[in-house]
């Protein structure tokens, strides 16, 4: 092997990589057997840092840079004028096992430009997967990004091996993809993860009654949309992300502002990037959907359909339905707590079961984890609340902004919270 060319390859293909955003593996439970290499947890693996801030990594890299399409968006489109490169089959295994003997990763993220076309491309990031498990016993984590058309056959196998597909749906409707990318189709992109959603689903079902069936990406499948390559509002970008989680059975949808990496007249301007904090809502919009009940419509509406850049998409919610305030905590339901702006999914539940047994105040809520300082003005507790005093207040979110200042000052602090959903929206 020629060892300066495979590092080379590796600079290139792995910068290439880092605008993939969709390389979480939460969910993933493959077990080392056979005294194999490697270890896939339920708890998963995430790209990104722990509360403690340690990294747990992935070596994520691109197969090749090459790609046929011309998608104005995209750092690798056919057009641009990069350095390109491809490794092999045998050098991707080579360096994930070597990466991983020297205990610098846990796992592979692995996606590819599309060269020559769908099914010659899924089939070299199927083999790579088929050879780490069969040849080298490799239980780590696995995560290959599926190529749009890629066939059926091709998509089964890729499930057998790898811990979680993924396809990106990239612009977040069909017209918006047409303009950037007028060779592509969400139809091409729908047709794989619509087979595998029923294979996954046929696979648990098989399980149930063979217990020797073997997993079928056992993390699921995920997606990821590019915000602010098109002019989709953030209800437009929310409601897909709902149909997808409903029809679909995603696991997660990530959301990554758009880079400028083009003076294509098309796309917005270079210098213009998506503010990071409007991410971070769109992130916070879509825990809301999944843990706490709420519907797209309800976050945004048709007349108001960006996410408020000052306060979370909760708070925003609140001070829009200030009619359904104060929630009084000691008999309201969980439905209802779990609207509370400052309390999170753990601390509702703390709070149901904490009240059986006393008259819960403000003091005791802040205890099992509660953000008071936002709470409080939405709440009735045992003890006197003089912040309701301000619920009808015409400057309540100015009032509430100066109290929580330090929380806002901040967008990346928000960041930090996707690691706790308890604390994600408090």
């Amino acid at each position: 092997m020629n060892y300066e060319r495979v590092k080379e390859k590796l600079e290139i293909l792995a910068d290439a990589a880092k605008y993939d955003v969709s390389c979480s593996s939460s969910g993933g439970n493959r077990k080392n057997t056979s005294k194999g290499l490697g270890d896939s947890s339920a708890t998963g693996i995430c790209h990104t840092y722990t509360e403690d801030g340690r990294c747990v990594s992935l070596l994520k890299i691109l197969l090749t840079n090459f790609c046929i399409y011309d998608c104005a968006y995209c750092v690798t489109r056919i057009s641009n004028d990069i350095q390109r490169a491809a490794f092999t089959v045998d050098e991707v295994v080579d360096l994930t096992m070597s990466f991983y003997r020297r205990n610098y990763i846990e796992g592979l993220f692995l996606s590819s430009g599309i060269f020559k076309n769908a099914d010659y491309t899924m089939e070299r990031l199927v083999r790579v997967a088929k050879k780490l498990r069969l040849e080298h016993n490799f239980n780590g984590y696995i995560h290959l990004k599926s190529i749009p058309d890629a066939s059926d056959e091709l998509m089964r196998e890729a499930g057998l091996y790898a811990d979680r597909l993924s396809m990106n749906l990239e612009i977040p409707t069909e017209s918006g993809l047409k303009l950037l990318a007028p060779d592509k189709s969400h139809q091409q992109m729908i047709k794989p993860m619509d087979f595998v959603k029923n294979e996954i689903l046929i696979y648990k079902d098989e399980k149930k009654i063979i217990k020797s069936t073997p997993k079928f990406a056992p993390a699921g499948q995920s997606t990821q949309v590019i915000v602010g390559a098109t002019p989709e509002t953030d209800l437009q970008i929310i409601k897909v992300a709902d149909h997808f989680y409903k029809n679909f059975n995603l696991k997660r949808v990530y959301y990554s502002g758009y880079v400028p990496v083009s003076n294509d007249a098309r796309l917005p301007a270079l210098g213009s990037q998506v503010p990071l904090v409007r991410e971070n809502r769109l992130y916070q919009a879509d825990w809301l959907m999944r843990f706490y009940g709420f519907k797209a419509n309800e976050i945004l509406e048709q007349n108001n359909p960006f996410l408020d850049l000052e306060v979370d998409p909760k708070m925003s919610w609140a001070l829009r339905n200030v009619d359904k305030f104060p929630v009084v905590i000691q008999t309201a339901p969980l439905e209802m707590i779990l609207r509370v702006p400052g309390i999170g999914v753990k601390s509702a539940y703390k709070i149901i079961q904490a009240r059986r047994f006393k008259n819960l105040t403000l003091e005791h809520i802040k205890k099992i984890g509660v953000s008071t300082n936002r709470a409080k003005y939405f709440i009735t507790v045992a003890n006197a609340n003089r912040s309701l005093d301000f619920l009808d207040a015409v400057n309540l979110k100015d009032i509430i902004l100066k109290d929580t200042r330090s929380k806002f000052e901040n967008p990346f602090s928000n960041q930090l919270s996707l690691l706790n959903d308890d604390s994600f929206l408090r």
